[in-house]
């Protein structure tokens, strides 16, 4: 990648906060521009560095993760941002999304996954995080969020719908074979086809896609 991403990270934990920024400093496609221990000061590096990428925490104390991304996408309303969460924080990832954040992690995310969260929302996609549950994908899609990228209309046979309901179910490769009398292999080649059909990045996205679509009801897989 010949760009260089700028990245800003906002988080009151400093432990944490030095920790990913370290980690993060030594991949040769990101540019660590700054750190932040709360809203306000993030919104104020952000008007003056102008990242393309801000991973910010959403609690955080004199302003919160979801005030600050309001007020940055009134100052730059393409400002790109990623929201890090407990995995107890549903309500406040649904909040931080119809703020305006492009994606989410969990904050026990590895390396490879908060790389590929980058990567996606600097691509102007929405990332799910691996971790999504099945109940904060169903608050996702009945939530005020829309991701800007609109798929177009796609038609999954009898075959990829009966294994987008069990992959939605937190099936494996090797169960849904079981189930279908197909190879763990072949199961593979299908999810890579509706992922790729769905333009989904991993099994939440997979789940939030056919919620939205109908593909599955949320009773079928809560």
């Amino acid at each position: 990648m010949a760009h260089k991403i700028k990245l800003v990270i906002a988080d009151d934990h400093e432990i944490y906060r030095s920790g990913l920024a370290l980690m993060l400093s030594k991949e040769n496609q990101l540019e660590l521009a700054g750190q932040a221990w709360d809203g306000k000061e993030l919104v104020e590096l952000a008007g003056r560095i102008h990242p393309d990428i801000i991973i910010t925490d959403i609690k955080m104390p004199r302003m919160d993760g979801i005030e600050a991304t309001r007020v940055l996408l009134e100052q730059n309303p393409t400002q790109k941002i990623i929201a890090l969460s407990m995995f107890d924080e549903e309500n406040l990832i649904v909040e931080m999304l119809e703020a305006g954040a492009k994606g989410y992690l969990l904050k026990n995310a590895d390396k490879q996954e908060i790389l590929e969260a980058i990567r996606t929302v600097f691509q102007e996609d929405t990332y799910y995080c691996r971790h999504t549950s099945a109940r904060l994908a169903a608050m996702i899609v009945k939530s005020r969020f829309e991701a800007k990228k609109k798929n177009p209309d796609v038609i999954f046979s009898e075959r990829e719908r009966e294994i987008v309901k069990l992959i939605c179910q937190q099936c494996t490769a090797q169960e849904i074979g079981e189930q279908l009398f197909l190879s763990k292999r072949t199961v593979e080649g299908y999810r890579t086809k509706i992922l790729e059909k769905m333009s989904a990045k991993n099994t939440a996205g997979i789940v939030i896609f056919a919620l939205r679509n109908h593909l599955v009801a949320e009773n079928d897989i809560i």
